[in-house]
């Protein structure tokens, strides 16, 4: 039924050859050899490999999934609009017969980013250390400008964890990956409430809400940044209830009114009365929030940003736009900032229109001058034209931007 060819050479090694079509682009399938297969991860979804392309020599991860013949695979549909610097990229896909009669399997093949947020974390967790400011900022600026971009479309993640945010250590470059629980979100149609990770869960969610907004997505950046700054989780509860109250310890117990922008069902509900922990004491000790305490040391900007991710009401939260211009990463726009191994800084301004699209009067601040006055770049005078903004780093940086795109 599909054309796949697996050569043995004598040395061993295997060579699977399938026809595929590009991630991006046109509908014109293309034969794709690959080798080195080996299991990298496996969940509910499927099973997860990493390959090495034959032509090229680069490795790449192959995202295996059952697909069920009478619907499309959203998953698929939404990475097939994707194109962004800090969004993994689909190379390719194909479909594969499964073991069982009738059984189809689609294929994702991914660019291979080594590591993940996660990881990189309890690395330095373990280590009874924090994670470098200047790291916070790169891997959570990165993450911002990858929502805001899917958001732009409408698109919302859903599942927005440390887990899923890929990284090349080296270069700094955070990939958003795993897009099995992202939906277009349209207004007036109900959602399903039971996704996203426990911790990373906006209350919204756990109060059974069907017609939230992609600022769901925002609520769990919030968890993930007050994790690196922590070195733990921020709400780490272990049911649906409990989660909500390490939530009211920390953010005191919701009004009238924030239970009714969250869930209207929910306004007579009798919660445990707590009152809220000043987002500036939060960061000092030993005022804990729950059990954790944010370092003394903790930079000022880091807890006002935080306090404006984790809020009640959805619509008082940041966009993720308004995250990005923050002053927490003021330091990123530092024109002689270079990344502690030495290497030159990621790419951080090549903002497109579609990108700034929720906001464009935010381009003064998020493409600083030295980057506004490169040839080409995008101005906030010049707003219909695709920006190249980060041209002044891209001298330096492309080749190593590159190893993980």
């Amino acid at each position: 039924m599909f054309h796949r060819n697996v050569q043995l050479y004598k040395d061993g090694s295997k060579v699977t050859t399938v026809v595929a079509t590009p991630g991006q682009g046109p509908d014109r399938p293309q034969e794709v050899s690959y080798t080195d297969t080996k299991v990298i991860g496996n969940g509910s979804f499927g099973v997860v490999y990493q390959a090495k392309l034959c032509d090229s020599g680069e490795l790449i991860a192959i995202k295996k999934v059952l697909q069920d013949k009478r619907f499309k695979n959203r998953e698929l549909q939404i990475m097939r609009k994707l194109d962004h610097c800090n969004i993994v990229r689909l190379r390719y896909f194909f479909y594969s017969s499964g073991d069982k009669k009738d059984e189809v399997y689609l294929n994702l093949v991914l660019d291979y980013v080594p590591e993940t947020v996660y990881r990189v974390a309890r690395h330095y967790s373990r280590a009874k250390q924090t994670l470098p400011m200047v790291y916070v900022k790169m891997y959570m600026y990165q993450l911002f400008r990858s929502l805001a971009y899917i958001h732009s479309f409408g698109i919302c993640h859903r599942d927005i964890k440390p887990q899923n945010l890929l990284l090349d250590p080296e270069t700094a470059v955070l990939k958003l990956c795993d897009f099995g629980s992202a939906k277009q979100l349209v207004r007036g149609e109900p959602n399903v409430s039971y996704i996203c990770s426990r911790y990373y869960r906006a209350p919204e969610l756990i109060f059974g809400a069907t017609d939230y907004t992609s600022s769901i997505d925002v609520w769990s950046a919030g968890c993930v940044l007050a994790e690196l700054l922590l070195g733990q989780p921020i709400f780490p509860g272990d049911s649906g209830v409990d989660q909500l109250v390490e939530i009211i310890k920390v953010l005191g117990t919701p009004t009238r009114e924030q239970i009714r922008e969250m869930n209207p069902n929910y306004t007579e509900f009798k919660f445990p009365q707590i009152k809220a922990h000043p987002w500036t004491k939060v960061s000092q000790q030993p005022c804990v929030i729950g059990s954790q305490v944010f370092r003394p040391r903790t930079p000022p900007e880091a807890i006002a940003l935080c306090s404006r991710l984790l809020e009640y009401t959805p619509t008082a939260r940041f966009t993720p736009l308004e995250a990005c211009a923050h002053t927490f990463f003021d330091e990123l726009r530092d024109p002689n900032l270079k990344l502690p191994n030495g290497r030159e800084k990621p790419l951080l301004f090549n903002f497109s229109t579609q990108e700034l699209s929720s906001n464009p009067s935010l381009a003064s601040i998020l493409i600083p001058a030295h980057a506004r006055n490169q040839p080409g770049a995008f101005t906030p005078t010049n707003t219909s034209a695709p920006s190249d903004a980060n041209s002044g780093d891209r001298g330096h940086t492309t080749n190593a931007a590159a190893a993980s795109t």
